[in-house]
């Protein structure tokens, strides 16, 4: 094993719980997952990352641990607000627990911001200072890179992309809200008005099924008027698109981005590109390892 100072990055999602040890320069030495527990008490789920983090560990050559979650965290990414697909997270002082178990600085940040950070620094967005990642899932997801920071805002809520309203009479969204853009771009947003998977749409169109390929062009029309939004508030250098439906990319980007040219004046998007991110399900660790080394240059 190497002796050199390395961190560990880890995604704490619903159904496992991925791991990677990365050095500085984003080498990645090992990579693996495990179950998440179930029940996802804040209890198992602590003692599950720590017992295996002290087994990665046993060098004692990591000098921090980065945690991506999926839900809301502090600004000062100390606590786990709420975890969607998690039981019983309130306000839990993740990092402290973590902290005492392993004994190494740690900071936690949601799952999204540490894919953005993650497609930033060694993906799709490495060439870029200003930057957004939409993930299109089973919600949509985002996050938003500004002169080479994660923007979070005050609270540590900022940059929820997929939240921001869409069509103020659309179909009602978990947060609250009506008509969100997740509720128009999502898969789960595809499946409900089609009745057929982004995967099925996808397969349809490699094969040239005409009714696929205009699903394909319309679905890009429906996310170029929200990129326009996006394209307004943060004029970024460029727009990752990821998550599940990105697999179908070059079926709908072409209309996305003649939707961008007709809604967005050329001044605020100039030089603007738009691309597929690259990490696919290890943008999370890469992110949150990323985490981890800037709060480690802390120390």
């Amino acid at each position: 094993m190497t002796e050199e100072k390395q961190v560990i990055g880890v995604d704490l999602g619903g159904t496992a719980i991925k791991f990677g040890r990365f050095l500085a320069d984003g080498t990645c030495l090992e990579s693996f997952s495990i179950l998440t527990p179930k029940p996802a008490t804040p209890e198992d789920v602590i003692n599950a990352i720590a017992i295996t983090v002290n087994k990665i560990n046993q060098n004692n050559n990591t000098v921090a641990l980065g945690i991506g979650m999926p839900g809301a965290t502090d600004a000062q990414g100390r606590i786990a607000k709420v975890a969607i697909n998690l039981d019983g997270w309130h306000d839990v002082p993740l990092a402290d627990e973590l902290e005492e178990k392993t004994g190494l600085k740690t900071i936690i940040c949601n799952d999204a911001n540490c894919a953005g950070l993650g497609e930033a620094w060694l993906g799709a967005g490495k060439n870029y200072q200003d930057l957004i990642l939409l993930t299109l899932g089973t919600g949509v997801g985002g996050a938003v890179i500004l002169d080479g920071k994660l923007f979070i805002g005050h609270k540590g809520a900022g940059g929820e992309l997929g939240l921001v309203t869409f069509n103020p009479n659309g179909h009602p969204c978990n947060s609250g809200n009506k008509g969100s853009f997740e509720q128009h771009a999502s898969a789960t947003a595809i499946y409900r008005d089609t009745g057929k998977k982004s995967s099925e749409w996808g397969k349809l169109a490699q094969k040239n099924d005409p009714t696929a390929l205009q699903f394909w062009r319309d679905y890009g029309k429906i996310l170029g008027t929200g990129l326009a939004t996006y394209i307004y508030i943060f004029t970024p250098e460029a727009i990752l698109i990821g998550g599940g439906v990105s697999a179908s990319a070059e079926y709908f980007l072409p209309s996305a981005w003649e939707e961008v040219e007709k809604r967005v004046l050329p001044s605020s998007r100039e030089g603007l590109k738009l691309l597929v991110a690259q990490l696919g399900n290890n943008a999370g660790i890469v992110g949150a390892a990323k985490l981890a080394w800037q709060l480690s240059e802390k120390i």
